[in-house]
């Protein structure tokens, strides 16, 4: 599993701004595993659903924060 791939991805896509820029024009989670890919981080489809279903999990265990947080999507 490649999980520190992402954990990497997501750190330097918060850290640097040329990888957050080549990252936001993704539609999907499949152009999204591309560019990824191209940049040199070796992340699978496996691993963004993971990071799904444990993102779901963690809103589900604070309400709070699922409605604060309903319909807003991280901006780019």
């Amino acid at each position: 599993m490649s999980w520190r791939e992402l954990e990497r991805l997501v750190r330097d896509g918060e850290t640097r701004a040329e990888i957050r820029r080549a990252l936001c024009g993704c539609r999907n989670d499949v152009e999204l595993l591309l560019r990824s890919r191209r940049l040199g981080y070796r992340i699978t489809r496996v691993d963004l659903q993971q990071a799904w279903l444990e993102h779901q999990v963690e809103l589900e265990q604070q309400p709070e924060r699922l409605q604060a947080g309903k319909g807003r999507r991280a901006s780019c």
